[in-house]
């Protein structure tokens, strides 16, 4: 299964990822860690991204893109992967086609988790509250919540118009939403095998 999880900011696309990885039996890929893990080893295109990083900058798509080709070589990979928080815009979901359509390896599906910004500001609340992260403070999260609305969003049209869209509730118990993740992959699955 090579799937990408979509879903604004603290809708819970890091968690399902974690869930379904052992189910799927395939990676689950966070643009960050992988970055993170690039610049600790210090790969060429780790030490390219430590640099722009240092400096203050956003690693550009295409280092990005070079790290997600590399990653996806590696052996656990060859069975599928889910990709968490990447593409992130129009210019990464086209780059992304054009990579898995050279390597072999074309999306199975995009699940997009739905979840209303309030809900989502509220679980960012309580997280704040606990662990002080500077990334789950409310006003950062609206912030981050309207980038994504601007270019992200868009990225769930791209998928929808090439038929890999499938749009899942992401509000209640955890085991209630990743019942209904897996239900949307097995519907894409046999819609794709029938």
């Amino acid at each position: 299964m090579r799937l990408v999880l979509l879903g604004a900011p603290g809708s819970g696309k890091g968690t399902q990822a974690a869930r379904l990885k052992a189910d799927l039996g395939v990676p689950h890929i966070s643009t960050g860690d992988m970055l993170r893990a690039a610049v600790k080893a210090g790969t060429p295109l780790g030490v390219q991204a430590k640099a722009v990083m240092d400096a203050g900058q956003l690693v550009s798509d295409d280092l990005l893109l070079g790290m997600l080709e590399e990653r996806l070589a590696q052996p656990d990979a060859k069975a599928g992967f889910i990709l968490d928080g990447y593409p992130r815009n129009l210019a990464q979901a086209d780059a992304l086609d054009h990579l898995l359509t050279k390597i072999g390896q074309p999306l199975d599906a995009v699940v997009k988790l739905d979840v209303p910004n309030e809900v989502i500001i509220g679980r960012c609340e309580i997280r704040f509250a606990a662990e002080h992260r500077k990334d789950d403070d409310p006003a950062v999260v609206r912030d981050r919540l309207k980038v994504y609305a601007e270019q992200t969003a868009p990225v769930a049209d791209f998928y929808a118009r090439r038929g890999k869209l499938q749009v899942v509730d992401g509000v209640g118990e955890l085991d209630d939403i990743t019942a209904r993740v897996k239900r949307a992959l097995s519907t894409e699955t046999a819609a794709a095998n029938g």
